[in-house]
Formats: structure tokens, C-alpha cells, sequence
């Protein structure tokens, strides 16, 4: 695995090194031992995944608030994102800018997400599948998130909204 830190101090955008033979690849998705060379988070207590069937579909922005926050290592299994994460920590140099990130089962690029970052991500393709690992437990109680259109943040998102929760439509605007 390639490792890059992101501008936004913290994140990183994960390259896999597939071993490609006449068979097709095999590459590794996580190591503990070179995730913590790199000072990241190792220990990841949920798997998860989301399906979206249109393209255009938007989740986020979402974060659970302490003492229940969570690292996300975050990849696509099928189709493609383009992926946003905002720096919310109250101390970051980098805190309110967001950066995008096209993660696709194409190019098997990760994004890892810090604790302190609300993350979210549209669709550019039908019938998308996102991998989650996630560090912490989920907290109902601790779930929280931004508008994905908050002019706090300015996110260029690529397409016209074409599917949200109702949950999702319904997040404040940033307030601090």
C-alpha cells in the first residue's frame, strides 16, 4: 500500500499495490502493521457497506460527536464516488476546508478518515458499493452531521442530487 497525506492533516488517501498475474490481482486493503508505521488508527470493531442504485445519490455529512468519534477507512467495491471530507477539529490549521477524493473499483483507491471529520460522498455510477472500516461502536446518540450544501463549506459536488435520506436533508447548517 502507498500512503499519501492529504492537505487536510490527518487524512490520507490509501493507493493498493496489486500483484497482477494471469489470474487477475490480489492486493491488500489493510495491514496493522503498516497503518501503524504511519501512526494510524489499527483497531476497526465495524465492517459495514452501502449500496446505492442511482447514480447521484448522496450520503453525508455525516460524524459522531466525542467521545464517540470514529476513524473511517473508506473504499468502493463497485462503480465509483466522489468522496468529501470536511476537517471540523476546533484546533486543525486545515479546520472548516473539505477535500474530494474519486475513489472507484476502477483505480481501488481508500480515503481514511479521521476522528473530528465529517464525511459523506455521491455516487457517480448506478448501482455502487462502499466499503466501510470503522473504529468505534455505533453510538445512536452520538450521530450527527452538516447539510451537504451548507455555504459554510461550498462543496462542488459533480451531479444533481438524485436520491438523500430524509435524515440527511434534514442536518443543521454548520454552527461552530
Amino acid at each position: 500500500m502507498r500512503f499519501t497525506q492529504t492537505e487536510l492533516g490527518g487524512a490520507w488517501l490509501i493507493e493498493l499495490e496489486p500483484r497482477v498475474d494471469d489470474r487477475g490481482f490480489f492486493a491488500r486493503t489493510f495491514c496493522m502493521r503498516e497503518f501503524a508505521d504511519h501512526g494510524l488508527e489499527t483497531r476497526f470493531v465495524q465492517h459495514s457497506i452501502s449500496y446505492s442504485s442511482r447514480k447521484g445519490t448522496l450520503r453525508g455529512m455525516h460524524f459522531q460527536r466525542p467521545p464517540h468519534g470514529e476513524v473511517k477507512v473508506v473504499s468502493c467495491l463497485k462503480g465509483a464516488i466522489l468522496d468529501v471530507v470536511i476537517d471540523l477539529r476546533p484546533d486543525s490549521p486545515a479546520r472548516l476546508q473539505w477535500r474530494a477524493f474519486e475513489l472507484s473499483a476502477a483505480n481501488r483507491c481508500q480515503l481514511y478518515v479521521p476522528q473530528g471529520f465529517a464525511h459523506g460522498f455521491q455516487t457517480l455510477a448506478d448501482d455502487t458499493t462502499v466499503g466501510y472500516l470503522i473504529s468505534a461502536f455505533q453510538e445512536t446518540t452520538a450521530a450527527s452531521g452538516v447539510r451537504h450544501d451548507d455555504l459554510a463549506f461550498a462543496i462542488d459536488w459533480p451531479l444533481p442530487v438524485a436520491a438523500m435520506s430524509d435524515a440527511d436533508r434534514s442536518w443543521p447548517n454548520f454552527s461552530g
